[in-house]
């Protein structure tokens, strides 16, 4: 069985981006989340494997997203999404837990590259 991924990003466009990458690659997406406070209440409805979780959202940033994730499990796998020029936001993310970021646009190796080893 594919590892359950939730897809959490404010612009459809780039949820679909990713989810169509995962999906080629065998992953199975169990949810999606257009901004942190839904992410949140989606990880700890569905449980995923992994979140792939937007830094830049509107109501609750992915930051405090992922803050609050790992405050309910300290265990989630976590990797953010950054648009070019985000690099302290992403050094933030990784102090707070995130395994890996991707950066946008996306390049699907690298995409499943950071799933196959955050998964590991």
């Amino acid at each position: 069985m594919g590892q359950r991924i939730l897809v959490v990003d404010d612009a459809a466009f780039m949820r679909m981006m990713v989810k169509d990458i995962l999906t080629k690659n065998g992953y199975e997406i169990v949810g999606e989340a257009s901004d942190g406070f839904e992410a949140v209440s989606k990880y700890e409805e569905l449980k995923p494997d992994l979140v792939t979780l937007d830094i830049t959202m509107p109501e609750m940033d992915g930051i405090s997203a992922l803050k609050k994730i790992k405050e309910i499990d300290p265990q989630a796998k976590i990797i953010m999404c950054s648009a070019m020029g985000q690099q302290a936001m992403v050094i933030d993310a990784i102090q707070a837990g995130a395994k890996d970021f991707i950066v946008k646009p996306f390049q699907a190796d690298r995409v499943i590259e950071a799933i196959k080893k955050a998964l590991s």
